[in-house]
């Protein structure tokens, strides 16, 4: 398959495409952000499910689209003294092409939004240590300060006794939002499994629904048109139906790059065009 690849524009974009055509502006600045690529083995064991949120209508970001669970960086993330364990910030830095106090921030911002949309939090007392079950109204409380910006995850770490545990991410892609979306990001994409334990939720009120889904099937949705995804979910979706395992899924080797889609005019009607790793 060619790297290159053309996309029919889906839902929203395509209106906002015509809107920047007509009167192309500055872009707008993307912020960084993180996602988390959850998946877990089939009961058949034919391969992975992978945990899927569909946004709200309302949402001005990709309104009505199935996603991962994720969202923007938050600066009190790349708090210097963040309790940590796993490759450190340094190593993170090297692995995303920034600066260390970014690739903290990234990290960081992966395991808080986690824990904010979906209840799991990949944080131990220690290095080589149980995972904590954030459960009770303590941690109720501790999630609804982090989603309403009262406290921040180093906080909450700090306060518990508890270390990130960056040696559960694996890094799996990075992708910018196309210049003519009035709202841009740009997301790195990370891979787990759920801690034993811990339940994804879903329980935030960006999303409508959520679930664990089966990557082959939901590609088939999008090309039936009964669903909508973006270019790097239906990309990151179409590596996932080639695992056989999560185990497989988490250890799958692939290049990295950055990917921005860009808008074309084909023959028929504009397209987002992608120039994948190979």
């Amino acid at each position: 398959m060619s790297p290159i690849q053309d996309q029919p524009v889906p839902g929203r974009l395509g209106d906002f495409a015509q809107e920047y055509l007509a009167n192309p502006a500055v872009a707008a600045t993307p912020k960084n952000a993180a996602t988390v690529m959850f998946v877990r083995d089939r009961d058949d064991a034919s391969g992975v499910e992978v945990f899927m949120l569909k946004r709200v209508a309302s949402m001005a970001f990709a309104p009505s689209t199935f996603v991962f669970p994720g969202g923007g960086t938050d600066q009190r993330d790349a708090a210097e003294d963040l309790p940590w364990a796993g490759p450190d910030a340094a190593v993170w830095a090297e692995r995303f092409g920034t600066d260390e106090g970014t690739a903290r921030m990234l990290v960081a911002t992966a395991v808080r939004e986690v824990f904010e949309e979906c209840g799991v939090l990949l944080a131990a007392p220690g290095a080589h240590d149980d995972l904590v079950t954030p459960a009770g109204e303590n941690w109720e409380r501790y999630r609804a300060q982090l989603i309403a910006h009262e406290t921040a995850l180093h906080d909450v770490l700090l306060a518990e006794g508890l270390v990130l545990r960056s040696d559960l991410l694996t890094y799996r892609a990075f992708w910018t939002t196309p210049v003519f979306e009035p709202k841009r990001y740009a997301t790195r994409f990370f891979i787990a499994t759920v801690p034993a334990g811990q339940d994804l939720d879903g329980a935030t009120t960006e999303a409508e629904t959520s679930g664990w889904y089966v990557p082959s099937e939901l590609l088939q949705q999008s090309r039936d048109g009964e669903v909508l995804m973006l270019p790097p979910t239906i990309h990151s979706l179409e590596q996932l139906a080639e695992a056989t395992s999560a185990q497989g899924a988490l250890t799958a080797s692939y290049a990295i790059k950055h990917v921005m889609p860009e808008l074309v005019e084909t023959e028929d009607g504009l397209r987002l065009r992608v120039d994948l790793p190979d």
